[in-house]
């Protein structure tokens, strides 16, 4: 049947009232700033990222040399990470809590200390720009909770590092998206660079990091142009390495060579891990390290595969203070 000129007349105005309402839309939408909404995060429960194993699991660092990245599954060999804050407001202190649950749902009340805790939380923004090591304390019930204030909107993740107790458990990374509500304004991690400064405190890097390879990653801590000599033990050792894949945020957990009171080991000023990267890419260091009762985080970006850190020509770049460590 025929629709007749009148019809088409009809749909050719329609047709142009869309295109109105629509191009006004989005010119409203250009000219208003970007806020990130307080939605649910992106599930990642089907990721198939590798598992982080820990066969010590008596506190030392044997084991983690070639240790793959984790933290991409929201659950791993019959254990979940259940996030009771998926979403934070920018800027306000909030109470991060969350529980480890089994394959029944219960929760995980009994771990193994690791590092001197019995679980490492780490938040990191998906830009790698923010990132915040804390220690949360645990209720009888299995409930986990610190307090948290991120600075910037956008999307993050939350990694839960730990041991079950019992024997045979293995160390496990699991993540989880957490929102963070406010007007989201986009950044760029920093340059690779073989050298950074943090609270008064200038850290080199030296080495390379190289996927599928262990190798020496050496970091050396100075302090007004004198090295630091004094480091003091932070977490059963002199420093503390996170190292985060940019993308998908794999999460790749590497401990120093050598601890306090092994007889060998100086306090400083280098100190010295061993690593693998799980793959080529870019990759952001963060290095957690204590001096005159105080915790300092310094942070690089890598490349890995690429020359050694201490060769590249980029400037330094001036790492963002990283408070909120919770200790």
């Amino acid at each position: 049947m025929s629709t007749g000129p009148s019809t088409g007349v009809r749909i050719a105005a329609f047709a142009a009232a869309l295109a109105a309402t629509f191009g006004t839309a989005y010119g409203v939408g250009r000219a208003v700033d970007p806020v990130v909404a307080d939605a649910p995060p992106a599930a990642h429960d089907t990721h198939t990222g590798e598992p982080t194993a820990d066969p010590g699991g008596d506190g030392g660092h044997a084991g983690h040399e070639n240790e793959p990245a984790g933290g991409l599954q929201i659950s791993e060999d019959g254990y979940t990470l259940d996030l009771a804050t998926p979403r934070v407001t920018a800027g306000r202190r909030t109470e991060l809590r969350f529980t480890v649950r089994d394959d029944d749902g219960r929760a995980v009340t009994a771990y193994q200390r690791e590092h001197d805790k019995e679980l490492h939380l780490v938040v990191a923004s998906r830009d790698l720009t923010t990132y915040r090591h804390l220690h949360p304390t645990r209720a009888a019930d299995g409930t986990w909770s610190t307090p948290v204030d991120l600075p910037r909107a956008g999307g993050y993740r939350v990694f839960a590092d730990f041991t079950p107790a019992g024997k045979g458990a293995e160390n496990l990374t699991l993540g989880a998206d957490l929102a963070v509500g406010g007007a989201y304004e986009p950044v760029n991690p920093p340059a690779p660079a073989g050298t950074t400064r943090t609270d008064g405190y200038q850290v080199a890097l030296a080495g390379t990091l190289s996927p599928g390879r262990a190798g020496e990653l050496k970091l050396t801590v100075s302090r007004d142009g004198r090295p630091v000599t004094d480091l003091q033990p932070y977490l059963g050792a002199y420093g503390h390495l996170v190292a985060l894949r940019s993308g998908d945020l794999a999460y790749l957990h590497v401990h120093p060579n050598g601890e306090p009171g092994d007889g060998a080991t100086k306090p400083g000023p280098e100190i010295s891990f061993t690593a693998t990267a799980p793959s080529t890419g870019t990759y952001r260091l963060f290095l957690d390290f204590r001096h005159e009762g105080k915790v300092h985080t310094a942070a690089f970006t890598v490349r890995a595969g690429s020359a050694p850190a201490g060769q590249d020509p980029a400037p330094a770049a001036t790492q963002e203070h990283a408070d909120g460590h919770g200790h």
